[in-house]
């Protein structure tokens, strides 16, 4: 059997393909759900999941500490939790930049902390975050600015995630789609070409590759999967 990963966002769009994904590859996963997802994965041997809401410190921390006192060591953690909303710099609230920074950036950040000193403990570790187009490229940002701002935080955490971890073999990888080709981003956008788009499998099959050996050699890694979006 593959090592102990703990996943984020599984109930989600992008997470069901990823859990599905790396419990076909033996690794034993401890997921987060939505209370509306915590039977999702009932049928996969290899899942534990647990309603948990990431927003909220404790809860995210006992979370971490629990999973390590099962599995004895985490091989990665990988982080999908994540929301949109649109609006410009003019158009955006404070209230809008807190909820996106606490769906895109503390839902991550929380976790990050105590695995970060599992990680330092065991001899190594994987964080493995998605970013987002509009974080890279203001252009496409501005009309989303709570978005990106809160995307953008995720990528600076990675860059001193990879300088800390540089000698004790922890690394952070980026992987960041354009549109991601799911029934709820067709609906609000249905006259969209869905061909330019990044299917789901796609990001599963690079998080499954930075999981494996040639993966894990790999550092300060950003994965663009743009298509033609």
């Amino acid at each position: 059997m593959q090592g102990n990963i703990i996943v984020t966002g599984a109930s989600g769009n992008l997470g069901k393909d990823v859990v599905q994904k790396l419990s076909d590859l033996g690794y034993h996963l401890h997921v987060t759900t939505g209370s509306h997802g915590i039977d999702a994965f009932d049928d996969l041997s290899l899942v534990n999941s647990q309603a948990v809401d990431l927003t909220d410190v404790n809860a995210a921390s006992t979370f971490v500490f629990d999973t390590i006192a099962k599995a004895g060591q985490i091989q990665a953690g990988i982080f999908l939790v994540g929301a949109y909303a649109p609006g410009n710099l003019e158009e955006t609230t404070d209230a809008d930049i807190e909820k996106m920074m606490q769906l895109n950036f503390f839902t991550a950040f929380h976790l990050v902390k105590p695995l970060m000193t599992q990680f330092k403990e065991q001899g190594g570790g994987q964080f493995i975050f998605i970013g987002a187009k509009p974080a890279l490229i203001a252009k496409q940002g501005a009309g989303n600015f709570a978005y990106a701002l809160s995307k953008s935080m995720l990528f600076k955490m990675a860059e001193m995630i990879n300088a800390e971890g540089e000698s004790e073999n922890i690394t952070a990888t980026m992987i960041v789609p354009s549109t991601i080709d799911t029934l709820t981003n067709r609906e609000a956008m249905p006259e969209a070409n869905f061909t330019k788009w990044i299917p789901t499998a796609d990001i599963t099959e690079s998080i499954a590759f930075v999981l494996s050996e040639t993966g894990k050699k790999m550092r300060q890694t950003v994965i663009k999967l743009y298509n033609q979006a």
